[in-house]
């Protein structure tokens, strides 16, 4: 049953399912990049939050992946994929769309956007998880990276344009009503995904305990010498990504005393980062090699984080645009090599625990960066905290630079004997 699965969702009803599941995801991904600017100019414009408080907001973003990021593998392989992931998205509309009649009936607080942004981010985790893990059954693993890197293309592209329509908009009609966007957008998706065939797989008579589903899962990522690292190294971009998240709004609006349009346009510039890394991934794994280029990323990020904070005035605009690009070309390339290698390196029947394991870990890092960076803030000032975060950054080359990934020219050159190939090994005239 599911080889036929397998070569029926490959073929080309498989072009057919992968077009329309690129397409919820991008509608999606819109609606989101909107609400991204919304979201955190309705703490600071409608309710005048603190520095700890945008960070507690942040953080309550991705906390669900501390929470439930290794019980999710175990429930997408479990429960019906297509059906979760619809119910996911009508939680998160149901959630934005709570914001606006509490703002219009006077009673918004800070405490219920917290609970809106755990709500989402809850369902974000299995969402993500179940996206992640669809994929492969839809698309060959010869075809995984491009595909990969369309998705992480789109998603820039959604970055790009989505702040900073969310930023005209929100200076148009504020930043409660543009929330709305972001609940449309999850409505269409579900109505989407609906359209999608349900996965088909052959599930045992009887489960294993869930602890151990979720015990095996742990054990292959964290003892495998090429995945283990990348997690390690991705843990510390989305570190720094969640100090980002908590003070780029803060940083923009109070130290640098930028307008909502300006604020949603230079946070786009993270989008244009991505797009490009996105677009040229493919070239560069294909010249450098995926386990050198990984290297590489990672220290064009730690460039790009050291840029963001520097100038003020128009000069601290264009440092926070430049080096805000700079930092998400790095990490797309990471995270568009890494993801593939985990997807054609992983057991079919352990990939949801894998992909849950490595989301837990290093998605687990984006609240904690945003609350320890929300605290410093309150203490020091954004352009400092985020100063300090470069230090964090630096962690991603140094993890691989520490691990077997410095041997290899491409991560499948890994041996299962747990040493680089000889044909990847540094030679004299390599060196």
């Amino acid at each position: 049953m599911s080889v036929l699965w397998r070569r029926w969702t490959t073929g080309a009803h498989g072009s057919s399912v992968f077009w329309r599941w690129w397409t919820a995801g991008t509608t999606s991904a819109v609606g989101s990049a909107v609400g991204a600017v919304a979201l955190p100019l309705t703490a600071l414009t409608v309710l005048d939050a603190s520095a700890f408080e945008m960070g507690l907001i942040a953080a309550a973003g991705y906390v669900a992946w501390i929470v439930i990021g290794l019980p999710a593998g175990v429930m997408v392989q479990r429960l019906p994929m297509r059906r979760v992931q619809i119910g996911a998205d009508l939680a998160r509309a149901a959630a934005i769309s709570s914001i606006p009649p509490a703002w219009w009936l006077g009673c918004l607080t800070i405490a219920q956007l917290v609970i809106v942004a755990l709500v989402i981010s809850f369902a974000n985790v299995i969402f993500d998880v179940a996206n992640s893990t669809f994929l492969p059954s839809i698309v060959s693993k010869e075809q995984l990276q491009s595909r990969n890197s369309l998705t992480s293309g789109t998603q820039a592209a959604t970055q790009l344009g989505g702040p900073s329509v969310g930023g005209v908009i929100v200076q148009v009609l504020g930043a409660v009503p543009t929330l709305l966007f972001d609940a449309v957008s999850y409505l269409v998706s579900a109505l989407l995904l609906r359209t999608l065939p349900e996965r088909r797989a052959e599930a045992p008579d009887s489960w294993p305990p869930v602890r151990a589903m979720i015990r095996e899962g742990w054990r292959f990522v964290v003892r495998h010498p090429v995945m283990g690292p990348c997690m390690w190294a991705a843990t510390a971009a989305n570190t720094v990504s969640g100090a980002q998240f908590a003070l780029y709004a803060l940083y923009l609006v109070r130290e640098l005393h930028a307008a909502p349009g300006l604020v949603g346009l230079l946070l786009a510039a993270d989008g244009a980062g991505t797009l490009i890394g996105a677009a040229l991934t493919n070239r560069i794994t294909a010249r450098l090699g995926t386990a050198r280029a990984l290297i590489v990323a990672g220290f064009v990020s730690v460039a790009g984080a050291l840029v963001v904070p520097l100038g003020t005035g128009w000069q601290g605009f264009a440092a926070f645009a430049i080096g805000n690009a700079v930092f998400s070309i790095g990490v797309v390339v990471i995270s568009v090599v890494t993801r593939t290698y985990r997807q054609i390196a992983s057991p079919p029947e352990l990939l949801p625990r894998v992909m849950a394991t490595v989301r837990f870990v290093s998605w687990g890092a984006i609240p904690i960066g945003g609350l320890i960076a929300g605290a410093i803030a309150g203490i020091l000032s954004g352009r400092v905290t985020l100063i300090i975060f470069v230090a964090a950054a630096a962690c991603m080359p140094l993890v691989l630079l520490a691990s077997p990934v410095r041997h290899l020219r491409d991560l499948t050159d890994y041996e299962a004997t747990g040493s680089p190939t000889a044909s990847s090994r540094p030679t004299a005239e390599s060196a």
